[in-house]
């Protein structure tokens, strides 16, 4: 029979070090799985026997610290030194050399290295070991802006290669006082998943983006024949013929500027289209609410380069655009009748008709009335009598007339042109090269449109990008795809709980803050659940005599259980 012999040792000598874990050891499995370490070796290697902290080793760094922390590259020497150094992929050793001048330039040597095919063989692996869908992918853009001047962020050329144009445009952020570059993604209809990322100068328009983001897939997925689903700024000659030209499918959004737009709105009001209904479910945000009903009609003719047009009614969308041409008529009324207030004191600042009329015009512009409000500027006199001398007046009194002359505000509302957009209300027009899909399928994949926005909101939102806090822009650049990274990671976690929890018929998790139920759990909330796991180190005079590892929760294993993520990777066997 085996004996233990207690060691008995001075109290002093004893030192008890806690390092934190949080989620990282979840992330480090989705890492693995995606074999990024390896990959960023291969494609941004350490040839300088100088440097302490390999590249990839940095990059790996910042990335863990974009996911747990989102910390500026200044603060991550701290950031590490709070966790334990192997939750980041580091020795002990490595771990001391963390530091703002390391991550710099191995974002330096990441703009420099073959990005666009380290992101081609990203998501290959990431295909073939989590099983992505590529049958339809949606794309957008957004801002990100910039504080500060950026003199020399003018496209110039760093190293040999092209840096990033930072410059005014038009802000989506509506900080239009802000320099900004634009942030190009695509993701799979497969989880949201990002799969192409792209960056551009500030003032690009989304209209040239679509080719080379079109070129750009089809050499990532293999494939040219997936469904291109984009908003409104597709659908332009030039963009659109490229893609057909070369065997591709898409969705677009048809804009309101489109001549097939105009005609419909103008058939409409002497006809009626036979709707199909295609959808048909329970209010989303209350229950006592209306039925939100979709219903579609493909028009008898075709675009103007032969395509069908599938026109969409939606009952919700009606009755929101009613409500709000409703609320801006009331609010437009409201500051005309302040300003005609103010035109009629005794003495308005307002006097030079172009002044008035600008003012008007600015209020109709603001709240999209020009169309239903029409506005008279007409000059009244108004008469004031005085006695010519002081005294009590009498027949013979003389009266003295002062006139003052001002501008009258007279408002009319177009009831026609109401009327004629009433009946087109809570309807538009999507346009698609691929007339085998049917136009229950063409809105379903519009529908889905809107998932690249949470993608988008999770970068400025959750990821805390915006902001950017660095000055040279090929790191910035070299940041942007950190974060491209950042989000393919949460986008993976995100689809393999949600496709667990459905294999599983499991409706609800407890993730939110006192145990409510969360049917559509996020990376944020899983990371938030672990984020208080550590681990406890006994120590002796520099030597460890005994590790205490986290107890998991129930909840935290369930989890660790549907993410196919081992205990282990928290609770290593001894």
């Amino acid at each position: 029979m085996e004996r233990r012999q207690a060691l008995t040792l001075p109290r002093r000598s004893l030192s008890l070090h806690t390092e934190r874990l949080g989620p990282l050891p979840l992330i480090n499995h989705f890492l693995d799985r995606l074999g990024l370490t390896p990959l960023l070796q291969r494609f941004v290697p350490t040839g300088d026997r100088r440097v302490r902290l390999p590249f990839a080793h940095g990059l790996g760094v910042l990335l863990r610290s974009v996911l747990v922390e989102r910390e500026p590259i200044y603060r991550q020497q701290e950031t590490v030194a709070s966790f334990a150094p192997q939750a980041f992929g580091l020795s002990a050793k490595l771990g001391a050399h963390v530091g703002d001048d390391a991550i710099g330039r191995a974002l330096d040597h990441l703009f420099d290295a073959d990005r666009g095919t380290l992101l081609t063989e990203v998501v290959v692996t990431a295909t073939q070991r989590f099983g992505l869908s590529f049958e339809e992918l949606h794309n957008d853009s957004t801002s990100i802006r910039f504080c500060g001047q950026y003199h020399q962020a003018r496209g110039r050329s760093i190293r040999g290669r092209r840096a990033p144009f930072i410059t005014h445009g038009y802000s989506k952020d509506h900080r239009a006082d802000l320099k900004q570059l634009l942030f190009i993604l695509t993701t799979s209809r497969d989880g949201g998943v990002p799969i192409q990322f792209r960056c551009e100068a500030g003032n690009a328009s989304d209209a040239r983006t679509h080719e080379a983001t079109w070129d750009a897939l089809c050499r990532a997925v293999g494939r040219h024949d997936f469904l291109y689903v984009a908003d409104s700024k597709l659908c332009n000659r030039d963009a659109m013929d490229h893609l057909a030209r070369r065997g591709g499918r898409f969705v677009c959004v048809m804009p309101r500027s489109r001549l097939e737009d105009r005609e419909f709105r103008a058939w409409l009001q002497t006809h009626e289209p036979s709707w199909e209904l295609v959808r048909d479910r329970q209010y989303p945000r209350r229950r006592q609410g209306p039925r939100d009903r979709w219903w579609t009609w493909r028009a008898a003719l075709p675009s103007c380069e032969g395509w069908p047009v599938v026109w969409v009614r939606s009952s919700l969308l009606a009755l929101r655009q009613e409500r709000t041409r409703r609320e801006h008529l009331a609010r437009a009324t409201q500051e005309l009748e302040a300003l005609a207030a103010r035109l009629a004191r005794p003495r308005p600042q307002l006097r030079a008709r172009t002044e008035i009329a600008e003012r008007v015009q600015k209020i109709l512009r603001k709240y999209h009335v020009r169309r239903y409000l029409t506005v008279q500027l007409t000059q009244a006199d108004e008469h004031r009598f005085r006695q010519a001398a002081p005294g009590r007046p009498g027949p013979q009194t003389r009266y003295l007339r002062k006139t003052r002359r001002f501008w009258r505000l007279s408002t009319k509302l177009a009831e026609e042109a109401i009327a004629y957009d009433h009946k087109s209300d809570g309807m538009y027009p999507l346009l698609t090269n691929d007339a085998k899909l049917t136009n229950a399928q063409v809105l379903e994949a519009h529908k889905r449109q809107p998932t690249i926005e949470k993608r988008f909101e999770q970068t400025k939102s959750v990821l805390e990008l915006a902001p950017v806090l660095l000055k040279n822009e090929g790191r910035v650049e070299a940041l942007f795809f950190i974060y491209f990274l950042a989000l393919l990671v949460q986008a993976l976690i995100e689809r393999e709980l949600r496709a667990a929890m459905q294999r599983a018929d499991i409706e609800k998790l407890p993730l939110y803050p006192e145990e409510r139920a969360c049917a559509h759990p996020t990376a944020e909330q899983v990371f938030r659940l672990f984020s208080q796991t550590a681990r406890h180190v006994v120590r002796h005079r520099g030597r460890d005599l005994h590790t205490f590892h986290p107890e998991l929760t129930p909840l935290q294993l369930e989890v660790l259980r549907l993410l196919r993520v081992p205990a282990t990777a928290y609770r290593p066997r001894s």
